[in-house]
């Protein structure tokens, strides 16, 4: 559709080279990446987010990776505002915007172009839920959640605590709750048009493997100092809830060995993966690429490759 901004999309379940491609298609066919990772937002945290070192970039700009603090709130909505502003930047410099990461809702928000309320909130209220959060477990928030907004909270982790309070805090303020507000949006159609690549395996096995594979290398580049530096956050932080940070704070504690730290966050990753599939896989438009169906990473970018060229964007 005319009017509208192209914008390629690579998505899927962690450790499936979603970065790799994104960077392979951005040097190919002109573009810059941005990034939709809700942990490689923050600054300090590489090993355990997996973000993409200088060289692995090659020269690509990537935004919204490493540039909020570690105990800074940052909402689904702030990024749907800083990722579309970066998209529309790009775009209007000839550029083409690939978005690439996991985190579905980033993508699902950003894309489908959904409109979020205003930021205007309560500091008093959030103050309180996050203390209810410390207090009697997130666990408690999430089903004060559920109570009255169902649909979101089976869209959230109950450990997200950032996010579930921002969805208390939405309904309380304005009396309607996120789901609905996010349903009324989509009635809006989307300013971008989207290519959106899936990577994954056939065989989940292979993908277990990889995480596996990753983790140890993880574990080799300094993911136990880095889980240290979250382990002295605040527990309310959401750099303290994500996976491959967390599992190490009972060993930091003497509560469990290094080596029952390291298979609990193999273990969660694999969980994680599953849920991104499931994800993904009820997103409509995703066009998907099997790695284990591909001879090697050349093919997976040949495939790539075809799928934004039937769109036109021939360069």
């Amino acid at each position: 559709m005319t009017g509208r901004i192209p914008v390629a999309a690579v998505v899927g379940p962690t450790a499936t080279g979603k970065t790799r491609l994104a960077v392979e298609l951005a040097l190919r066919f002109g573009g810059e990446v941005v990034s939709a990772d809700s942990m490689q937002i923050y600054s300090g945290l590489s090993v355990g987010t997996a973000k993409p070192t200088r060289e692995e970039m090659r020269g690509v700009p990537h935004h919204l990776v490493g540039f909020l603090g570690l105990e800074e709130p940052f909402s689904v909505a702030d990024y749907v505002r800083l990722a579309s502003a970066a998209v529309r930047e790009i775009s209007a410099r000839g550029k083409l915007p690939v978005v690439a990461g996991g985190t579905g809702l980033y993508v699902r928000a950003l894309l489908s172009g959904v409109a979020f309320p205003p930021e205007k909130g309560d500091a008093a209220l959030r103050g309180s839920l996050r203390a209810k959060a410390e207090r009697e477990g997130p666990a408690a928030l999430w089903e004060e959640l559920r109570s009255f907004d169902p649909e979101s909270a089976a869209r959230l982790h109950p450990n997200n605590v950032g996010r579930v309070v921002r969805a208390i805090e939405v309904y309380r303020v304005s009396g309607v709750t996120m789901s609905e507000t996010q349903r009324r949006s989509r009635e809006n159609p989307s300013p971008f048009d989207c290519a959106v690549i899936g990577l994954s395996y056939r065989d989940r096995g292979k993908l277990y493997g990889a995480i596996d594979r990753r983790v140890d290398g993880m574990m080799r580049d300094g993911l136990v100092r880095e889980a240290e530096a979250v382990f002295r956050l605040p527990r309310a932080a959401t750099a303290a809830q994500a996976i491959g940070y967390k599992e190490f704070f009972p060993y930091f504690r003497g509560e469990r060995t290094l080596a029952e730290a390291v298979d609990e966050v193999k273990r969660e990753s694999r969980r994680y993966a599953k849920r991104q599939l499931t994800w993904f896989r009820r997103e409509p438009g995703v066009r998907w690429i099997f790695l284990d169906e591909c001879p090697g990473p050349e093919e997976v970018f040949r495939r790539a490759c075809r799928i934004l060229k039937e769109k036109g964007w021939e360069r």
